[in-house]
C-alpha cells in the first residue's frame, strides 16, 4: 500500500521534512511589506548534525538544514543521471551574495552526488571553486582548510571523510554567516542543494518509473517548507521577479506531489515534477547581476 511505504519508508529528500517548518524572522518593516509571509517555526534539532551548532548557537533563525541530510537516502534511487542533469557554472564568479549562496549550495551537492556514484575526476576543480566561493561570502579561511582535506580525501578515495568535509564546509560557511547575522544566505545555501537534488532525483525517476522509486519524489512537505522560506527572505531578495517565480514553482510542486489516501504516483505526474524541478534549477541559477 501507498500511504503504508510512504510512512515507513525515507525519502532522498525526507532530512529536510521531518517537522515542521523554520523560516526567518523578519524586522517589523519587512513583515509589513510581505504580509503573507508564514510565521517562524523552530526547526528540528535532527536536521541540525553538528552538536556544537546546537550547543553553542542554539535552534535559530540562523540555522539550516543540512545539504548532507538531503543525501542520506540517495542510493536508494542510483544509478542517478549526475552528468546529464549536471550544471556548468560560469567562469566569472557572481557579484550578488544571494548568488553566491544558492551556487554553493549547488557545488556541495555535486560534491555528494561525486561521492554518491563513486566519479571523483571533477574533485579538484570542485574544491577549487567552493575556496573560491567560500572567500566571496567571508568564509575563505574555513573553506579553504575543508578544500585541502576534500582534495586528499580523494586522492585517498576515502568516501566517507570526503562526505564529511563536504558537510562541515556548508557547517562552517553558515557559522560565518550567523556572526554576520546573514540568516537569508545560510538558508539560500540549503536551497541550492535541495534544486539540485530534486532535479536529479526527478529525472532519474522519470527515466526508471516504479512506483517505490516515485514516492521519494512526492514530498509536499518539502516544497511547501522552500515556498514559505523563499516569501520569508528579506524583501530586497524575496520580491525578485526569479525568486517570486521560484516560490510559484514550490507553491505548483506543493499541489502535484499530494497524493489522496488511495491515490499512487503516476508517470505523467513524475513528468510533470521533472519539468518543474528543471525550471526551478535553471531559476536558481539565473543570476542576478
Amino acid at each position: 500500500m501507498y500511504m503504508q511505504s510512504k510512512l515507513i519508508k525515507l525519502s532522498v529528500l525526507a532530512p529536510l521534512t521531518l517537522g515542521v517548518i523554520l523560516t526567518t524572522s523578519l524586522p517589523a518593516s519587512a513583515q509589513q511589506a510581505e504580509p503573507e509571509a508564514k510565521q517562524a517555526v523552530a526547526i528540528p534539532k535532527d536536521l541540525i548534525e553538528d552538536p556544537e551548532v546546537r550547543a553553542k548557537l542554539g535552534i535559530n533563525e540562523f540555522t539550516a538544514p543540512s545539504i548532507r541530510l538531503i543525501f542520506d537516502d540517495l542510493d536508494q534511487l542510483t544509478p542517478m543521471p549526475v552528468k546529464e542533469t549536471k550544471h556548468i557554472l560560469p567562469n566569472r564568479m557572481p557579484l550578488s551574495r544571494q548568488d553566491l549562496a544558492i551556487e554553493i549550495g549547488f557545488l556541495i551537492a555535486d560534491g555528494f552526488l561525486a561521492v554518491q556514484h563513486g566519479d571523483l575526476n571533477d574533485i579538484e576543480t570542485l574544491a577549487k571553486d567552493l575556496s573560491k566561493y567560500g572567500r566571496a561570502l567571508g568564509a575563505g579561511e574555513r573553506v579553504n582548510r575543508h578544500a585541502a582535506s576534500i582534495l586528499e580525501s580523494a586522492k585517498k578515495k576515502d568516501l566517507e571523510k570526503l562526505k564529511d568535509e563536504l558537510a562541515a564546509t556548508q557547517k562552517d560557511v553558515e557559522k560565518e554567516l550567523v556572526q554576520l547575522r546573514d540568516a537569508d544566505l545560510a538558508h539560500l545555501i540549503s536551497l541550492g542543494g535541495w534544486v539540485r537534488a530534486m532535479e536529479c532525483a526527478a529525472v532519474g525517476v522519470s527515466k526508471n518509473f516504479t512506483e517505490e522509486r516515485a514516492n521519494q519524489l512526492f514530498r509536499e512537505d518539502i516544497a511547501e517548507y522552500y515556498e514559505s522560506q523563499l516569501g520569508s527572505l528579506d524583501p530586497r531578495i524575496s520580491k525578485q521577479p526569479t525568486i517570486m517565480q521560484m516560490r510559484n514553482i514550490c507553491s505548483g510542486l506543493k499541489t502535484t506531489m499530494t497524493l489522496g489516501a488511495d491515490e499512487e504516483p503516476t508517470e505523467n505526474k513524475v513528468k510533470e515534477i521533472t519539468e518543474q524541478a528543471k525550471k526551478l534549477a535553471q531559476l536558481a541559477l539565473t543570476r542576478t547581476k
